[in-house]
């Protein structure tokens, strides 16, 4: 099964309306976001983070913002957190970065979403090139993530 197969069979699973994205190769967010059809705060990145060895948690990020470590490690209570290295969250995603979603993951993930995902959201789709558009209300309520104000507004400039 393919990437987006897999990321489609678990949203219809979690009984989820998906819209499925294809586009071409882009070299930002701003254009994923773009070829996707979403304002760039609407593109929800998911990070996989590492709070020890085998313990990982998704963290949904809006593409204008950025992971407030601080505030994270606060919501998880540890003094430490790092970002999993591309081989690690391969291995317990089954995504490579750039089409990580929490939808179908190799390994099923605690999800922390940052308070501000909201409306209608495109989150990675499986495979490079391949979106997948949800109402976030619907699917934060299907993963039972907890929603916490995670992120700060990425600095422009």
């Amino acid at each position: 099964m393919s990437g987006h197969e897999r990321v489609v069979a678990a949203a219809r699973e979690l009984g989820l309306d998906v819209e499925v994205t294809r586009h071409g190769p882009v070299r930002s967010l701003a254009e994923a976001a773009a070829a996707r059809g979403v304002e760039p705060r609407r593109l929800v990145k998911t990070m996989v983070v590492r709070v020890a060895e085998g313990n990982h948690r998704f963290v949904l990020v809006p593409g204008d913002r950025e992971i407030a470590w601080p505030k994270l490690r606060a919501l998880l209570g540890v003094n430490r957190l790092t970002m999993a290295s591309a081989d690690e969250a391969l291995r317990v995603t089954g995504y490579e970065r750039g089409t990580i979603t929490p939808l179908g993951s190799r390994t099923a993930l605690p999800v922390v979403a940052d308070a501000s995902v909201a409306g209608r959201i495109s989150v990675g789709g499986g495979e490079h090139g391949v979106g997948v558009t949800v109402e976030a209300g619907d699917l934060l309520v299907a993963l039972g993530a907890e929603v916490a104000d995670v992120t700060d507004v990425v600095p422009s400039g």
